[in-house]
């Protein structure tokens, strides 16, 4: 009776399920451990150079600094004003704004127009800021001086207070307009001008 030759086959199966075995655990442990990186997310939004800002405390608060003409210079002088810190520099330029058309504390000359209302500020990647103001804006008449006054006045105190504003763009309503009163060209943005300011 022949002795059965079935140990040789026998012997390489199990060989190759404990390799197989041990391959498995072994990229199941490099799986498991890579895993607990924290995942990229492809749409995750990445702020602009300059413009990301961390979330304001309640209460927070930021000195800033505004420009109006004076009846004795062709100059623009300085005035601190403490505003509410937003959550960018958008909402904050925008607060700035606002606190130019209140106009000054210290006799200085209205900035904008009595009845003036800001509609809109954007600020683009490009550091240009779009300010729109409502109509009254351009509702009085005014000689060139006050007219430059009025947008040097926006223009200085945007680009003074914010770092990423390079440059302004004026609307009225929401549309680009010539002039405001016949004087000064508002067809293209405005660099700022800061030898007009008294400092």
């Amino acid at each position: 009776m022949k002795k059965s030759n079935t140990s040789g086959p026998d012997i390489r199966r199990v060989a190759l399920v404990a390799f197989l075995a041990i391959a498995v655990t072994v990229l199941a442990v490099v799986f498991f451990r890579g895993g607990r990186q924290e995942p990229v997310s492809a749409n995750k939004e990445v702020p602009s150079k300059g413009t990301e800002r961390l979330a304001a405390e309640p209460g927070d608060l930021r000195v800033v600094t505004l420009f109006f003409a004076s009846e004795d210079d062709n100059l623009l002088h300085p005035e601190e004003r403490k505003i509410p810190a937003g959550a960018s520099p958008a909402e904050e330029a925008a607060e700035v704004v606002r606190e130019l058309i209140k106009g000054s504390n210290d006799s200085l000359l209205p900035a904008l127009p009595a009845g003036t209302r800001l509609r809109r500020l954007f600020i683009t990647k490009e550091g240009i800021a779009y300010v729109d103001f409502s109509r009254e804006i351009a509702g009085q008449p005014a000689g060139s001086s006050e007219e430059l006054a009025t947008v040097y006045s926006v223009v200085n105190t945007l680009a003074y207070n914010f770092k990423p504003i390079k440059k302004v763009f004026i609307l009225v309503e929401g549309a680009e307009r010539e002039t405001l009163g016949g004087h000064v060209n508002l067809s293209e943005a405005f660099v700022p001008q800061f030898s007009l300011d008294a400092r």
